[in-house]
Order: structure tokens, then sequence, then C-alpha cells
């Protein structure tokens, strides 16, 4: 049996001021290899997993097979059931491209309206967010972007104003996967780390509306349009709030941007504004391509894919059917001792009162995964669609080759998550902060998970590096971490806007590759403005109303 090792927070010359400096290096080497050396994601994710293995061992004195058990476990867990549900997703968007269906939905949206800013409302916000709950990956800026290039858009402003938008629905896409990542990390319940964030999320979008279209034309030229941003906000934050609050992670996203795309497509049909809103330079001839019309039928069969997942999603969250398939089916993958590791971990005061062990084991439950929900919804989708199986054979390749290099970023970022929780870095990072930043530490929560999303472009993956730092934290403060962990959610979102992966997503989309400098330039002042209103939320919550954030769950 292996020898027990214990966690040692201030492991170097008893300093923990010093331990943390030197145990940030992989933090510090990951923002460098990102944004200064501009490394492939999947190559600078796997040279700091490598680097943190390499720490972990010479400051911690952690046994090499810990460390090495730990980081797989990480890896599988990015994997299995994260990067599942990424695969799935995609696979079911793409299925809907090779069908030729999803040029159906761009038209139909884009045929509503002449004016650009409403225009803007329905596609940069509406959509923007659908795609964010399907498929996320950079899909929701792209496929946007390029929408209103094709409708006659100016590139620059079709980038930022896609970028702005795609802020409520973040933490919920795609199908939950961030929120899901940091309930993983830290060990809550998903669902309450999804009211928390929810509640964030529904006010957001009550802003977001309006200031896209702000920064779009003005303050001028917006108030014109101000009562349709109403009904997208109001209808998108009313349906997050219900979905986040009664059903779970995985669908908010994908339910709010419908039934606000529902809400608007059904207000402007009653409401116009009061003049038509075109750029200077728009063409008489973009200024009637959008006039193409479908069916109904059309429009419903084109739609179904995501109506079918919606429906087999709803499903699938719900008790009786999980406890089913879990307890009764005993459908699900259990590793009880995660060989290597369970066992030989054991945390340290202050963390606990006295030295305990840090369990490690793997639980799967495959069948009630939302990634199986997915691909249950795709497989019933090609049958909808016509869609023959050996195209779906092909188009689940092409997806695959596709998210090659996501799935080992994301791997090996949990890897080094796991490792940073198991070794006790997460812990003295925690307590560094802690001690130095005392109760001021919900102003750094959000701007954490800001930096977190600028260094990996990912929300998912800032949660698996910094999720339990703010855990930690909170609990060493005396503070609710579900405050702290749901404010670094609601800071990542506003990552998204200066993350130099989404700026080069938006620059590809509308053909301004090279141009990156000039859009992180609009961005970054509308970033810190979002990231300002953060911040004032998250100080309420903290010390104002507190009450309105469920409380943590004891972790063992």
């Amino acid at each position: 049996m292996a020898t027990p090792w214990t966690h040692n927070y201030a492991a170097l010359n008893g300093s923990l001021l010093l331990t943390a400096l030197v145990v940030a290096i992989p933090i510090f080497f990951l923002f460098w290899a990102l944004a200064v050396k501009r490394m492939k994601g999947h190559v600078a994710g796997v040279l700091t997993l490598l680097i943190t293995i390499v720490i972990c061992i010479l400051v911690y004195r952690m046994p090499v097979t810990a460390a090495l058990s730990a980081a797989v476990l990480g890896m599988v867990n990015g994997l299995f059931p994260i990067g599942w549900i990424i695969l799935t997703a995609v696979f079911l968007f793409n299925l809907t491209v090779a069908s030729g269906q999803f040029e159906v939905i761009k038209r139909s949206i884009s045929a509503l309206s002449p004016d650009r800013r409403i225009q803007a409302l329905l596609i940069a916000f509406c959509f923007s967010a659908f795609m964010e709950g399907v498929a996320g990956q950079g899909a929701p800026v792209a496929v946007a972007a390029a929408m209103l290039i094709g409708l006659g858009f100016p590139a620059l402003p079709a980038a930022v104003i896609c970028l702005v938008a795609n802020t409520p629905p973040v933490p919920f896409g795609p199908v939950g996967v961030p929120t899901i990542m940091m309930a993983t990390v830290t060990g809550f319940p998903a669902n309450t780390l999804t009211r928390a964030i929810g509640l964030d999320m529904a006010f957001t979008a009550l802003i977001i509306p309006f200031f896209m279209v702000v920064v779009m034309v003005g303050f001028k030229r917006a108030k014109e349009v101000w009562p349709a941003a109403l009904v997208a906000g109001v209808s998108y934050a009313i349906a997050s709030f219900l979905v986040t609050t009664y059903v779970g992670p995985e669908l908010p996203a994908i339910t709010a941007s419908i039934v606000s795309l529902v809400c608007l497509v059904v207000f402007i049909r009653f409401w116009k504004p009061r003049t038509i809103w075109n750029f200077p330079e728009d063409s008489e001839a973009a200024r009637t391509a959008s006039k193409q019309t479908y069916s109904a039928g059309q429009i419903f069969k084109a739609w179904s894919p995501f109506l079918i997942l919606m429906v087999i999603m709803a499903f699938w969250g719900t008790p009786v059917f999980k406890n089913f398939a879990n307890k009764e089916l005993k459908w699900f993958l259990l590793i009880p001792h995660w060989p290597g590791l369970d066992g030989v971990v054991y945390r340290a005061a202050p963390i606990v009162a006295k030295p305990a062990l840090y369990a490690a084991s793997y639980r799967w439950e495959w069948f009630t995964a939302a990634g199986t929900a997915m691909l249950i919804s795709s497989i019933i989708s090609m049958v909808v669609l016509g869609i023959s199986p050996a195209t779906g054979v092909r188009v689940l390749g092409k997806t695959f080759k596709q998210l090659q290099f996501t799935l080992i970023t994301l791997a090996s970022v949990l890897g080094i998550g796991f490792l940073a929780n198991y070794s006790g870095m997460s812990f003295t990072l925690g307590l560094a902060f802690a001690a130095y930043t005392g109760m001021a530490f919900p102003i750094f929560s959000p701007v954490i998970g800001l930096v977190g999303v600028f260094l990996t472009g990912s929300v998912t993956s800032s949660a698996a590096l910094f999720g339990k730092l703010q855990q930690v934290t909170a609990m060493s403060l005396g503070m609710n971490p579900i405050l702290t962990t749901s404010a670094s959610l609601f800071g990542s979102d506003m990552g998204k806007l200066i993350s130099p992966q989404s700026i080069a997503v938006a620059c590809a989309a509308v053909g301004l590759v090279g141009k990156e400098t000039d859009i992180f330039r609009k961005t970054l002042k509308y970033s810190m403005i979002l990231l300002g209103m953060v911040v004032v939320v998250v100080l309420l919550q903290a010390f104002v109303i507190p009450w309105v954030l469920p409380s943590a769950p004891p972790v063992s």
C-alpha cells in the first residue's frame, strides 16, 4: 500500500507567500504561452500540465505516482462527461448544417425586419444565445457574425456587437458545460450553482440587448428600439431564471433563447420603430436581401432537431428518470478507489481541523449524461431530417476531427485542475488570497474568472483552473463559497469579449484576419464597463443581500 502523504500549504521555508508565488508558475506560464507566445491551446495546455506535475513533485514532495494519477483522473473527467457533451452537441449542430436546414434557420431569422438594430437583436443576441446553448466553442460568434455580414453589416461592427451580445448564455453553453465543470471541480451540486449563476445571468440579460444596440448605433438611436430590446431581454431573463431555478444547467441558454426569439418575432409583428435605421453604406440590394420567406412547415422542420433536444433533455433531467437509470438499472461506470491516489492524500489544517483523507474515485453516469441525451436527440433528428446512417457516421467523424485539439486542451486543463487540488496548490493559492486580500476578495473573484478566460479562451477551462481556488478562499474567509464560484463564472463572461481566441474567431468570421488589435481596443472598453457592473452586483450579494444566493452544502 502506498505511503500516506499530507498537504503542506507553506512547503517552502514555512512561507505561504513564497510557496504561492512558486506554485503559481504554471499559471504565469499559461498566460505567457497564450497571450504572449500565442501557442496553440492544446500545446500550451499539455506543457502547462507537465510543468504543474514537476512543480508539485519538487515543491510539495508529492509522490510521483500520486501526481500522475491525479492528472490522469482530471483528464478522464475532462473527457467524460465534459468532452462527451461537447462532442455530441457539436455533432447535432453539424447534422443540421449537413442537411441544409441550417440555411433555412438563418434566412428565416434574417427576413423578419429591414431595420439593422432589430436584425442585430434577432441574430447577435437571440440566435447567438441559442448557438451558445447547443454548440458553444466559438460557433455563436462565428455563425452570428457571418450571418450579419451576409445581410450587409460592415465587418467591424458585426464582430464587435456579436462579442458583446454573447454574454448571458455563456455559463450554460454548450448544454451547461461551464457550470457543470465548476460543480465537478468544487464538489457542489450542479443545480445549486445553477440557481446562483442563473440570478446573475437573468440580470445580465436585462441589460445586454440595449447595451449591444448602444454599442452599435449610440444611445440616441438605441432609444428608438428600446421596446424591442426590453422584450428580448425580459423574455430571456424570465425563461432563464425559471429553468435555472427548477430544471438545471443544461437547458437555460437553449430554452431562454428560443423564448426570447419567439417573443421578439411576435412583438415586431405589431410594433415597428418610427424610422428604419440602416448603415450609411448600405446598398439597396443589401436592404432587400432578406426578403426570402419560408413556410411554417419548412421553418418547423429546420428547427426540429433543437425542439427534439429540448424535449429529450427535459425528460433526461427528471429525478424519476435519473433514479431509475442509476439506482434501479445501475447504468453507470464506477471506480470507487482511483488507483495510485485514493487512500494516499490527506488534507491538513487550516483547510480541515485535523488531517483528513482526500478520497479519489471516478463515477460516470453515462446513460443519464447530457451527452447521451444529445446523442439520442441527434439520432432522432437524423430520422426526421432524412439523413442516412452513412452520412451521420461521416458527420460524426468530421466532428471528432474538428474537436480533437479542443478535447486535448480540455483534458489537459482539467488535469491541471485536479492535480492542483490533490497536490494542495489550490489550497495554497486560496489561503494566500484570503491572507492578502481579506474581505475585499469578492472584488477579485470575477477578475480572476475574467483572467482565466483571457488565458484559455474558455469559461469551462477557467472554471477548471480557478474553481477550487475560489471555493477555498471563500471558506477561509468565512464567506459563502457559492458567492465566489458563481462570481467567477459571472466575471468569466466578460472575459469572452477580450479573449484572443474569441476575437480570432470573430475576425475569421467577418474577414478581418490581422485586425485583431482593432477589435480588442473596442471590446476592452466594453469588457471593463461590464466587469465593473459585475463587481457591484457581487459586492451587493456579499454584503447587502447575501440571502439571494443559495448556501453551499458541506463538501467532504
